[in-house]
This record gives C-alpha cells, sequence and structure tokens, in this order.
C-alpha cells in the first residue's frame, strides 16, 4: 500500500510546476553572478535553491489540510518571531531595518517573508469555511484583523516595502469571498481621498522621511529630480535598462553598470535591471514569459482544488507574487518609487526563495490530492 501511494504522489506531482520555479531562480542565480561576480551572492543562491527544493518536496507531501489545521499554531509563531527581531541584540539590524534573525549555520533569515504563508492560511481557513452569501461586515473586520496584526510590526522593523506585499493576500481572498460591491466602492473612494491626505499629514508630522518623500517626488516630478540625490536610483536604473537594448550587452561586464557599482543593490531589489542589461528585450520578454507559464500553472492547481480552502490559499499565493512582479519592474522602469520589493525567485535572499518554494509545494500539495474527497 505504501508503494502504490509513493507512486501516486510521484505520478501526481506538478513537475513542470516545479521544474519551471528552479529554471527562473537558476536564470536569476545567473543574473547575480553578472551583477557582483567576484561577491559569494550566486554560490549562497545555489545552496539556497536546494534548501528551497527541499522545503517546497516535505510541503508538498504534507496534506495541505493538515497544514491549514495548524494555521493558528504557525500564525502566533510568526508574530513571536516577529516580535522577536524588533528587539535589539535580536534582531539584525541592516540599511536602518531591523529584519533578520541571526541563526547559527545559516545566518539571517528574513521572517517577515515567512509570515505571508500563515497569514494566507488563516485567512483561507476563516473566509473558507463561510456558508452563506455575501461577506458581512464583522467578517470583513476580522480579516483585516488578522493582516493588521503582522502588517503593524512589521511597520515598526521599518519595512514599508514588505508591508505592502500582505496587502493583496487579503485583497485577493475578499474578492474570491463575494465582498459586496458597495465596500469595494467606499474602499477605493476613501484610499482615493485619504492617501494624498495621509501623505502631506506624513511629510509635516515627520512620519514620512525625507528619503521616501524625494524617492515618490522622482516619479512624480522626475525632470526636477536630482540624479545624485534621492532619485539615483531609479535614474541609474532606467540607465541600465536602456543599455541592454534587444539582446543585451553581450558579456561586456567591463561596461556593466552593476560591476562598476553605479546601480545599487543589483542583485536584490534591481536584479531585473540586470537582467535588461545583460540580456536586453528579448530576455526580459522571455523572463515575464516564464513568470506567466508559472502563474498559469498556480491557477489551474486552485481551479482543481477539491474544496474552497485550498483554492483560496493557491489564489492569495498566485496575487502576491503577481503583485510583487508588477511592484519591482515598476520600481525598476521607474514607473514607481523605490521601496524595496524582491523580485520572485530571481532577487537574492535565502529568505524569499525558500517562503516562495514553500508556497508553491503548498499549491503542488493541493493539486496532488484533487481527487480526494
Amino acid at each position: 500500500m505504501v508503494g502504490i501511494i509513493e507512486r501516486r504522489q510521484v505520478r501526481d506531482f506538478d513537475w513542470l510546476t516545479a521544474v519551471v520555479a528552479m529554471a527562473i531562480v537558476c536564470f536569476g542565480i545567473w543574473q547575480i553572478y553578472n551583477a557582483q561576480p567576484t561577491q559569494s551572492y550566486w554560490s549562497k543562491q545555489i545552496l539556497g535553491l536546494f534548501i528551497a527544493i527541499v522545503g517546497m518536496t516535505i510541503v508538498a507531501s504534507t496534506d495541505y489540510r493538515r497544514l491549514l489545521d495548524a494555521a493558528p499554531i504557525f500564525y502566533v509563531i510568526g508574530l513571536i518571531l516577529l516580535v522577536l527581531v524588533l528587539i535589539p541584540g535580536l534582531g539584525v539590524k541592516v540599511n536602518g531595518q531591523r529584519a533578520w534573525l541571526a541563526v547559527p549555520l545559516i545566518g539571517r533569515f528574513q521572517p517577515s517573508e515567512f509570515v505571508k504563508i500563515p497569514v494566507v492560511l488563516m485567512l483561507a481557513s476563516y473566509f473558507g469555511n463561510r456558508r452563506h452569501g455575501t461577506l458581512r461586515f464583522k467578517e470583513l473586520f476580522v480579516g483585516a484583523a488578522i493582516l493588521a496584526a503582522p502588517v503593524f510590526l512589521i511597520l515598526l522593523e521599518p519595512d514599508a516595502g514588505q508591508a505592502i506585499t500582505y496587502f493583496p493576500l487579503l485583497a485577493v481572498v475578499l474578492f474570491l469571498s463575494a465582498v459586496k460591491m458597495r465596500y469595494v466602492i467606499l474602499t477605493i473612494a476613501l484610499t482615493a481621498i485619504l492617501l494624498p491626505a495621509a501623505y502631506v499629514t506624513g511629510i509635516q508630522s515627520g512620519v514620512i522621511k525625507g528619503y521616501q518623500r524625494e524617492r515618490i517626488e522622482v516619479i512624480l516630478d522626475p525632470e526636477n529630480a536630482d540624479p545624485r540625490g534621492f532619485g539615483y536610483h531609479t535614474f541609474q536604473s532606467m540607465i541600465t535598462v536602456g543599455k541592454g537594448r534587444l539582446t543585451g550587452i553581450e558579456g561586456d561586464t567591463g561596461t556593466s553598470q552593476s560591476v562598476l557599482k553605479f546601480l545599487p543593490e543589483p542583485h536584490t531589489d534591481f536584479i531585473f535591471a540586470v537582467t535588461a542589461e545583460n540580456t536586453g528585450f528579448v530576455g526580459c520578454i522571455s523572463l515575464l514569459l516564464a513568470y506567466a507559464l508559472l502563474l498559469s500553472r498556480l491557477i489551474v492547481g486552485a481551479r482543481e482544488a477539491p474544496d474552497r480552502m485550498g483554492m483560496l490559499v493557491i489564489m492569495a499565493i498566485v496575487g502576491a507574487i503577481t503583485f510583487q512582479i508588477f511592484m519591482n519592474v515598476g520600481m525598476v522602469l521607474g514607473f514607481l518609487p523605490v521601496i524595496g520589493v524582491p523580485l520572485p525567485l530571481m532577487s537574492s535572499g535565502l529568505s524569499s526563495i525558500l517562503s516562495t518554494f514553500i508556497a508553491i509545494g503548498f499549491v503542488i500539495s493541493v493539486k496532488m490530492r484533487r481527487f480526494v474527497n
């Protein structure tokens, strides 16, 4: 019997989804090497890929319903980790953000990347058990509360970029849970009214720092932005993208923006700019097509999910990955302010790649059990 179960698991395993994800990571490792050939980021990313594959396999082989049942435990553990990050001496501070914990033998890891998964599980568990029609205000409040706790702790780090990536999780789950249209219209209207007011108030009160304001103004008024000041990141990124033209600089690393250290953080936030420089328009389109194939496979998994909770988890994962791709590419191309959102599976970092592969492992777990009642 065990042999039959194992053969079924191997047969039903979504190999195409896993292979596409690994291919994107390998492409990213190549670009990380192009960006920082004298550093060890690319070799660490290779190790991270192997660890991520193991994590994905473990989650995929676990019945996703057990993971959903344990969602409150994972959620509480995640909140505890986010609190520990804020304690001086435990949390590691990098570039003004106390967002990492140091783990022996592994190094630094970022809890805010992993907490997205228990947040998704909590939202799916709560909204997936509903039996009536459109959402009531009480349910909206509970969903917002589930999201608010980790987002508040992440903002204290402070890491606004990471905090923003949590909102698509709730938005997708609410949309698929039949939220009333008047709530959607009210939310859009309040956002349109309150966001500019909050921006002005934040500047006057000092909540929005000077560098944050200038990065936003680079997008709003690029002609008057100082390319040597806080507009430096955006301008250098756009120059790097433009150098790639159709097929890239064809291995001429001697003139690379990243190798010459003009482009900041080329192996993380601006890895898409490095990709554009080295592989050109052709390479960028190929990467985006690979993302489209990966996301389409995840959506197929949602359609084949045997229950509502599994579907909600998968679609929330799709929403999060899509949002991060949109934010990172928009930031690199100068359409959005620089807020430090990594490009999924491409940017250097063990936390990001491992959390994404764990999420993919959950999707595969759902697809493997699509014929189980």
